[in-house]
């Protein structure tokens, strides 16, 4: 299950909560969640476009194998451009292994107001640049399995649609 938004969009607090519905439930669940992945597997990158896309790579390339071990897996990722998530539900596909996009679809406003890490403040003082909606773009998926809405739902709600997609 590949959640992808803006940063500040809720897809971490959704994927904790799902993890921890599926461990509940007994199933085997596993969170790569971009910024933990950061810290050391992908804690060579930058945020060109091009190390964007060897992230996103790599957690596909991690999350397959889990996948293909039988675990639910959940990832948190910006993950801005479409090409990258397409090569990644492709390499899924090749595998035999379900690919689940999920947009986590919260106003950049909104991120900006909640703005956990500080990271639009920094970046509209012109602190920090390729910030992802500020001067960097985000690509929307065109047709994921599920649209959330966390500014719009509570988050029991959003787990709710999310474990439902993966029953279906």
């Amino acid at each position: 299950m590949w959640m992808t938004g803006l940063s500040g969009s809720g897809k971490s607090t959704i994927a904790v909560a799902v993890e921890a519905a599926l461990i509940e439930a007994g199933r085997h669940a596993y969170l790569l969640d971009g910024d933990n992945l950061r810290h050391g597997l992908n804690g060579n990158l930058g945020f060109s476009a091009e190390d964007r896309a060897e992230n996103v790579r790599r957690v596909g390339e991690v999350a397959k194998l889990f996948a293909d071990a039988g675990t639910v897996v959940l990832v948190s990722l910006v993950s801005p451009y479409v090409a990258d998530r397409d090569r990644v539900r492709a390499a899924h596909e090749e595998a035999g292994v379900r690919f689940l996009e999920v947009f986590v679809n919260t106003p950049l406003e909104e991120c900006e107001r909640r703005d956990p890490k500080g990271l639009y403040a920094k970046a509209r003082a012109g602190e920090l640049k390729g910030m992802t909606g500020i001067d960097d773009p985000y690509e929307a998926p065109s047709s994921p399995e599920l649209e959330l809405r966390p500014a719009e739902q509570p988050v029991d709600e959003t787990v709710a649609a999310v474990l439902a997609l993966l029953a279906s």
